[in-house]
């Protein structure tokens, strides 16, 4: 049988056709704006992610027999908000992950209600990029679309809603919306009451690799799908990846170095980090996961080459670092393009380089944007560390691990050895699983990633370099509180 497996990102989605061995058939990729109306916001319309997925979907399968696909399931990136009126309507543009302008009604979701009620209701504190923020600054500033609302979804979701007629979400998705009590799977119903919500307005809740609904015989037909193909719950996009690396199972880790770079710890249990550095979430694997995230991590190297440097030669401009100088840079970069999460929570941080000086050259500074990444990563690994999670090893997956200079300097940074899955296709990946096991083509999410997930490199620490880029990360961790009050002033 045949699998479609939906990566939602922020840039782009990436539709894959995976067959029940694994093997991935057709891969198809379409791009769709991103809008900043305002300095640190960021929104998308849906419409553009449902135009994207359409337009893919008969171009995925067009040499393929389509008699024999079976399920689609979705990873997306996670938090958005997209809101829908009693007709099913967008009745806005879709509040991003990384949207910043929600500092008020975080700060008034940790400080009034307080860090300690949060937890206890979620298992999380509020987080500028969270959906439930979004919902309250949706609620004071634009009050007449915030009446309008019926249904409350993640993005997707939506896709899934506009697919199948139903609306529903999975559990690892939810836990990002703060309005989901993690540890027993259900709708918090104090942050409902906070949020001025009824839970009919939230998506019925499932877990990620169970079946949602059917596509319905007239999307079918326009996309060339056979009719009863299923749709998956599927996930979100941290917890695809590591569906689609095959992190299952208690202390199992995964870095995933996309648009944003999170570091995810499966887990058996549901487990909260006392200082909230990291996520407590739900699993795709019908267990938990914590979770650290920092909003800019590839997306930062993009930049830096596009929209500074001026070019898209990525490998050539990572090609001119002098390697000696590996661990023995005198330039830091802070990679808080967008604010940040992990482990600071702190929307008005911004990105900045320091110790440049006549010498500095411009694989330098390259190389510094690498080095300051993999830094930002190394803050969420020693909050697992403080939590007395014992993590050896990490698999590493994103469109930044396919620079061999950037892999090195993580495994190095972090002192773990990495190892690289055969398959480097993340969550659209992780999708198309969650789709076989709600097909019934595997027992478990656990059955599935064991027999389909593979590893094809590993990457080791060298002991020399990773003292050396210890002694740097002791620097770069002081230059956030150094700079934390110019910050607000900016």
């Amino acid at each position: 049988m045949l699998y479609i497996g939906i990566d939602l990102g922020t840039s782009a989605v990436k539709l894959l056709l995976m067959d029940e061995k694994g093997a991935i058939k057709n891969i198809v990729s379409k791009e769709y704006p991103l809008h900043f109306p305002h300095p640190g916001w960021s929104e998308q319309d849906p419409a553009d992610w449902v135009a994207a997925v359409r337009a893919g979907i008969p171009e995925l399968i067009k040499d393929c027999d389509r008699t024999k696909i079976a399920g689609i399931g979705a990873g997306g990136q996670m938090h958005g908000l997209v809101a829908l009126d009693k007709d099913g309507e967008v009745i806005r543009p879709a509040i991003l992950w990384n949207d910043g302008r929600t500092s008020a009604e975080t700060d008034y979701l940790n400080n009034e209600i307080g860090r300690a009620k949060l937890t206890e209701y979620t298992g999380n504190i509020a987080f500028a990029g969270f959906t439930a923020p979004k919902i309250l600054w949706l609620r004071k500033n634009e009050p007449a679309n915030f009446k309008r609302i019926a249904k409350i979804m993640l993005p997707k979701d939506y896709i899934n809603y506009r697919l199948t007629g139903e609306f529903s979400t999975d559990y690892s998705d939810a836990s990002g919306m703060l309005l989901l009590d993690v540890k027993n799977k259900c709708w918090s119903s104090e942050m409902l009451d906070i949020c001025g919500l009824t839970e009919d307005k939230l998506p019925h809740l499932y877990e990620s690799y169970e079946c949602v609904g059917t596509v319905k015989d007239s999307i079918a037909d326009d996309l060339g799908l056979p009719h009863g193909v299923k749709v998956a719950a599927g996930a979100g996009d941290n917890a695809a990846a590591a569906i689609g690396t095959g992190v299952t199972g208690e202390g199992k880790c995964n870095v995933s170095l996309g648009t944003s770079g999170t570091i995810f710890i499966s887990s058996d249990k549901f487990k909260v980090d006392d200082k909230n550095t990291l996520h407590a979430f739900a699993h795709a694997d019908g267990h938990f996961h914590l979770m650290g995230c920092m909003l800019s991590a590839a997306s930062c190297n993009n930049w830096w080459e596009s929209n500074i440097i001026g070019t898209k030669d990525f490998a050539g401009e990572q090609g001119k670092i002098d390697l000696s100088k590996l661990g023995k840079n005198h330039v830091f970069y802070l990679p808080y393009l967008m604010g940040e999460r992990a482990p600071h929570n702190d929307p008005f941080a911004r990105s900045a380089f320091i110790g440049m000086s006549m010498d500095t050259t411009r694989a330098d500074m390259t190389l510094a944007v690498l080095e300051g990444v993999a830094f930002g990563m190394r803050d969420s690994l020693e909050a697992a560390k403080a939590l007395g999670i014992d993590v050896k090893s990490s698999m590493i997956c994103g469109g930044g691990a396919k620079s061999p200079l950037w892999k090195r300097i993580f495994a190095n940074v972090m002192n773990l050895e990495l190892t690289v899955p055969e398959t480097e296709q993340g969550p659209g990946y992780g999708g198309a699983i969650l789709a076989a096991v709600a097909c019934g083509e595997f027992n478990s999410v656990g059955d599935a990633c064991g027999k389909l997930t593979k590893i094809k490199d590993k990457v080791e620490p060298e002991a020399e370099l990773a003292k050396a880029y210890d002694e740097r990360y002791s620097i770069y961790r002081k230059l956030y509180p150094a700079l934390k009050d110019i910050y607000k002033t900016i």
